[in-house]
């Protein structure tokens, strides 16, 4: 018997110290995992951070140019569309006519307002400009893009402003070869010309 009760005790101690040994264990799985969490974690945020960073420097380098243009947006673009114009083309061997739906691109919604109380007399002279266009010119890639230029300049005729719709083109070309001084370019509300239509028949 005294066997028995000697046995006991020593059979105990392991019994406790496997115990403590898990309980050792899972304080020490728990604080790992905890602490890989935090490095996660912090990894997460720095690399946001970073994106952040990135965005902002993008954004910067962006708005410099925009410092130097006149026509910077300071709010969000106003969208004016137009009745799509029918015309008569000018070609001369056959009749052919276009179908051209315009929407004008403004950097001022108070601006777009005044555009559609001239708005008779800013779709006559789109619609002058269109009927001296030949089929031909109006395939034409340039032929499109010269045609936005035309009725950026006619939107804004009757309000008063006079663009010249090859200012871009011609500073580019005179200016290096100084044959002629052009006067400072005038500001166009109308920032841009897109075709919702164009059908050539």
């Amino acid at each position: 018997m005294s066997t028995a009760v000697a046995d006991a005790p020593a059979g105990a101690a392991p019994k406790g110290k496997k115990k403590l040994i898990i309980i050792v264990a899972a304080v020490l799985a728990l604080v790992a995992g905890g602490g890989g969490a935090v490095v996660v974690m912090k990894k997460k945020a720095a690399a946001a951070a970073a994106a952040a960073e990135e965005e902002d420097g993008d954004d910067a380098g962006a708005a410099a140019p925009e410092k130097h243009a006149k026509d910077e947006h300071k709010t969000v673009p106003t969208f004016v569309p137009l009745e799509v114009f029918v015309v008569n083309l000018a070609d001369k061997d056959a009749e052919r006519f276009a179908q051209i739906g315009v929407t004008l691109e403004v950097d001022d919604p108070k601006f777009a307002e005044q555009l559609k109380v001239y708005m008779p007399a800013i779709r006559s002279g789109i619609l002058m400009v269109m009927s001296h266009k030949t089929s031909q010119q109006l395939l034409d890639g340039n032929g499109k893009i010269q045609l936005a230029k035309d009725v950026m300049r006619e939107a804004v005729l009757p309000l008063g402003i006079e663009v010249d719709a090859d200012d871009a083109d011609d500073d580019a070309s005179k200016g290096k070869k100084g044959k002629k001084k052009r006067k400072a370019a005038v500001h166009n509300p109308v920032t841009h010309v897109h075709y919702s239509t164009f059908i050539i028949q």
